[in-house]
């Protein structure tokens, strides 16, 4: 699941990172394309422009037709949209020709609008028609001394400069759509595929997690191999730590062992003297105290490597029967209902918990204990728990007693045999594999206990 998500989050950014730089890349082409249009329709309309001045400033050449030399049909066809106007600036002789295709209109004056010249003295700007087009047009202001000032004009309708951008923005939006579907569908095969052993060791960690395989098999690229290798002798040494903490722990209880047992003989050797009879409690207590700790120790190392799973409906139906058998004189029965389910966790682990309740049960219950195990799933992650519910028809307690039993060491009746540690070992243990026990009232009129545990 998680290598999916990774393949999809690489496979969408990757997607529009290279939208965005298609789109970015057709922006500044189009631009550049439309400015290089723009460019050459200035030099042919700069072309007329300076046919005009050097017409205009041969007057004798052109006796009986002005001008003699643009050679553009348009500019005789009467609102074709290319135009020319000569306007003289000198008032001692106002004068002002324009082309045929102007007919009775006039071009703007761009200095009027405040058009900037360029450095060869014209203004370029685009300007509205007289039949409403939108022009590209072009103008000089000419000094040919004794004949005067004039401000010679030329203007193309814009609409090829619209056309051929738009037939080039047309060619490329083509061009990048087919590109960005090639360099989609590119990425979507190397994420796909190249990802695809991240997966495969995303899906044997999670088997390894959840105990059904121990290490990472199978062959991986080139790239991946050392992922695989590196994780493998990571779970080795994990196995190895987890071992070496075992023997400790064995060790030591074997160690303390001995010495407890050699201080409680001694102590009952002296039978009901009062120093014996504090030396025998003390040593029961510290004796308890160590099993609890020791058996903290274990779990805790254990808790750090990869688990194991453990069928839940045997060991409970184990268990059951011994309790049957350990209450016998009391009359005890005992129902179980339990679900397929296999525990995320070790066996003696399981049943040290299970086991705890089960007898705490039995030691109170009047004649009945029901156990009943449940596959759900959590609410906010969506993983699965088994719950594990144990009834007894005995007193039951309040919740200020509930309370206090889970705590360590905690007795409501001394007169019952236990330390007092059973339910706080059940909580402990609980807690290190994320779960929780939880006390509360038996339909049957005694104590529920609620054991919530990871499940495979």
């Amino acid at each position: 699941m998680r290598a999916n998500s990774l393949a999809s989050r690489l496979f969408l950014s990757a997607t529009g990172w290279t939208v965005a730089i298609l789109l970015i890349t057709g922006l500044v082409l189009s631009s550049v394309y439309r400015g290089l249009v723009e460019r050459n329709f200035d030099r042919r309309l700069g072309f007329y422009l300076k046919t005009l001045v050097a017409d205009l400033a041969t007057p004798e050449d052109n006796v009986d037709r002005f001008p003699q030399t643009l050679g553009e049909p348009l500019f005789e066809l009467p609102l074709s949209g290319w135009y020319w106007q000569i306007r003289s600036l000198s008032s001692a002789k106002p004068e002002q020709r324009a082309s045929r295709s102007l007919w009775d209109g006039r071009l703007p004056n761009l200095e009027a609008m405040q058009v900037e010249a360029g450095a060869d003295g014209t203004r370029v700007a685009y300007v509205q028609g007289p039949e409403e087009q939108r022009l590209r047009q072009i103008e000089r202001t000419v000094d040919l001394g004794d004949e005067g000032r004039f401000l010679v004009a030329v203007a193309g309708d814009s609409i090829e400069i619209e056309e051929d951008t738009r037939g080039f923005d047309t060619a490329l939006a083509i061009t990048f759509f087919v590109l960005a579907v090639v360099l989609i569908l590119t990425t979507w095969f190397q994420v796909r595929f190249g990802l695809a052993p991240l997966k495969r060791i995303s899906e044997s960690l999670a088997a390894i997690r959840s105990g059904t395989a121990e290490r990472l098999e199978g062959h991986f690229p080139e790239e991946i191999a050392p992922l695989a290798r590196e994780t493998n002798e990571l779970i080795d040494a994990n196995r190895q730590i987890v071992e070496r903490a075992r023997t400790h722990v064995g060790n030591l209880a074997h160690a303390l062992k001995t010495p407890l047992s050699v201080v409680i003989n001694e102590a009952n050797a002296r039978g009901g003297d009062p120093l014996a009879v504090k030396v025998r409690e003390q040593a029961g207590i510290m004796r308890d105290q160590v099993a609890h700790h020791l058996e903290r120790a274990r779990i805790a190392a254990h808790a750090s490597v990869v688990a194991t799973l453990t069928e839940v409906r045997p060991v409970i139906v184990a268990l059951a029967r011994t309790m049957e058998k350990i209450h016998h004189d009391r009359g005890i029965a005992i129902e179980v209902e339990a679900a397929d389910a296999s525990f995320r966790g070790e066996r003696q682990d399981l049943e040290e918990m299970v086991g705890n309740l089960v007898d705490n049960a039995c030691k109170w219950a009047q004649s009945r204990v029901a156990i009943e195990g449940i596959l759900e799933r959590a609410g906010g992650s969506g993983s699965r728990m088994i719950r594990l519910v144990i009834d007894d028809d005995g007193p039951g307690l309040s919740p200020a007693d509930r309370e206090q039993v889970a705590r360590r060491g905690q007795r409501l009746d001394e007169t019952k045999p236990g330390s007092g540690l059973g339910l706080s070992i059940v909580v402990e243990l609980a807690a290190l594999y994320g779960g929780r026990l939880v006390l509360g009232t038996a339909p049957i009129g005694g104590l529920r206990a609620e054991l919530i545990l990871p499940a495979a």
